[in-house]
């Protein structure tokens, strides 16, 4: 299926900030564009916006200055809804309401040609929900852009249970001409960005709610180990607690509630104090111009040990081995046991594996990392039992090798494991169930909310039983179903593992 012709007409309804977003890419792409609002005056300003933003872009360099010239002229405000009579397709971005979508789509479908799409920019409601009123919903399908939508490449193009596959790969075609990054998806809650990233916020909040660390830390622990650019708490912050928690609880709600996206009752709290983040003065974090920010735990300065035992295959933490010998820590291997590091005083360091501290004599945690070479800090867990000597030496080791400590409370699977876990079960269900492929996912999770990995990129990184094994000791930890591996996580493994051994047992 080919794209829409760079002659027809788009039309987009909704003349806010995305609807005028949209637009604007419509446009540079080569379209007619018309926007359409309810209040007339609200769409001539958006066409001035956009016009506007045009002209600021030939004024930069960033544009031709004939092609920007043609660009103004090729946009305009409809003043009725039969104005869109032409268009081939009609993108709504109005009010997050079901009643109001489901009407206004009704009354297009009484004006538009029976080839021309209909799409909706929702992030949270039914496509397929949307789409039942209508004569034809087969040319009914979600284009879920993010804000802003000239900056930001990815659109989720999403599948009511009724629209036609012709449709959807039409739209995808047309989209991806616009220069954009379309991945594929069913109708979902969440779709893809908003169902798989909901562990990013809660598992940062449930180790909040534990007491193992304070939102500064658990922000920089993510963000200076874990990879991601901006750490929950801040990042909430931006969005507005109000919305974030509204879209968790949507999502929970949509899959009848399941432990997997339990909404946190610290975030509920806050959103009912009306600390609902920079756009209220105050959230995790306080703002405006008398604020301090808010600092990290950060550990003082320890003796690192002057030698190290290595037991075992250390897995994703393997590089460390070599890093202890580049910063002059002697180190001795053994193949057997483990994997931990032996540390002098007989204390192990171990990775987080879901287990606790005070499950053992003498063990100090250490958290996953997105690259131990180029991290800069690393968060630590130790039991009641855990030696100070032990604890110590386990700092002082890190801060040997460049990286500031954080020493948390005893979480079993600390901060970055237990997110990274989750999130890879999350996508392994999804794609199990038909939402998407597991390279869109990939896709949607680096370009729409910014990760470091997709979870497929992470899975594959840190072994088949990684994630499987670190959420069935939490889940045997914190019962209730929220860590309970998914079916296809254990399916995943289970093939993986089983394609292993026939090829040994070939060789």
């Amino acid at each position: 299926m080919t794209a829409i012709e760079r002659s027809r007409t788009v039309a987009v309804v909704g003349a806010g900030t995305m609807g005028q977003g949209i637009a604007q890419v419509a446009l540079l792409a080569g379209h007619q564009v018309l926007i359409y609002d309810i209040n007339a005056a609200l769409a001539a300003d958006g066409v001035g916006i956009v016009q506007d933003r045009v002209e600021r872009m030939a004024a930069k360099g960033r544009l031709d200055r004939t092609e920007a010239e043609q660009a103004i002229g090729r946009i305009g405000a409809a003043t009725a809804l039969a104005d869109l009579a032409d268009a081939a397709l009609v993108i709504e971005a109005v009010v997050e309401d079901v009643t109001v979508k489901r009407t206004l789509f009704a009354a297009l479908e009484e004006v538009v040609d029976r080839d021309a799409l209909l799409a909706t920019n929702t992030s949270s409601l039914s496509v397929t929900e949307l789409a039942g009123g209508l004569a034809h919903p087969g040319r009914f399908l979600g284009l879920h852009f993010f804000n802003p939508a000239p900056l930001l490449p990815l659109v989720e193009v999403v599948s009511g249970f009724a629209t036609d596959p012709a449709a959807a790969e039409r739209a995808y075609a047309t989209v991806l001409g616009w220069g954009k990054t379309p991945v594929r998806c069913a109708d979902t809650p969440g779709f893809i960005v908003n169902r798989i990233a909901r562990p990013f916020y809660a598992e940062a909040f449930a180790v909040y709610e534990e007491q193992g660390a304070d939102p500064a830390t658990i922000d920089a622990v993510l963000r200076e180990c874990g990879g991601f650019k901006m750490g929950p708490f801040a990042l909430t912050d931006l969005i507005g607690q109000d919305v974030n928690e509204a879209v968790t609880r949507s999502v929970w709600e949509s899959f009848f509630r399941s432990p997997k996206f339990t909404p946190s009752l610290a975030q509920r709290r806050l959103v009912q104090s009306g600390r609902l983040g920079r756009k209220s003065g105050h959230g995790w974090f306080p703002y405006g111009p008398e604020a301090a920010a808010p600092l990290p735990h950060t550990a003082g300065p320890e003796k690192a040990p002057e030698e190290v035992t290595v037991v075992g295959d250390l897995g994703p933490a393997a590089e460390l081995a070599a890093l202890m010998e580049e910063a002059g820590i002697a180190v001795t291997a053994t193949e057997h046991g483990g994997p931990y590091i032996q540390l002098p005083g007989e204390g192990q360091l171990v990775l987080a594996d879901g287990k606790t501290s005070v499950e053992f004599a003498d063990v100090v945690y250490f958290d996953l990392a997105l690259d131990y070479r180029g991290a800069t800090r690393i968060a630590l867990s130790a039991g009641e039992d855990t030696s100070e000597r032990t604890l110590a030496e386990a700092v002082g080791l890190f801060q040997k090798l460049g990286k500031q400590v954080s020493v948390i409370g005893d979480v079993p699977g600390m901060i970055v494991a237990r997110t990274v876990a989750m999130l890879i079960d999350l996508t392994a269900d999804a794609v199990a169930r038909g939402v998407a492929s597991a390279e869109d996912i990939d896709t949607a999770m680096r370009l729409g909310v910014n990760y470091p990995l997709g979870p497929g990129e992470w899975h594959e990184r840190l072994g088949r039983d990684w994630a499987y094994d670190l959420l069935h000791h939490l889940d045997e930890r914190c019962p209730g179903g929220r860590y309970a591996p998914s079916l296809a996580l254990f399916k995943l493994g289970y093939a993986e593992d089983g394609e292993t051994d026939a090829a040994e047992e070939g060789a």
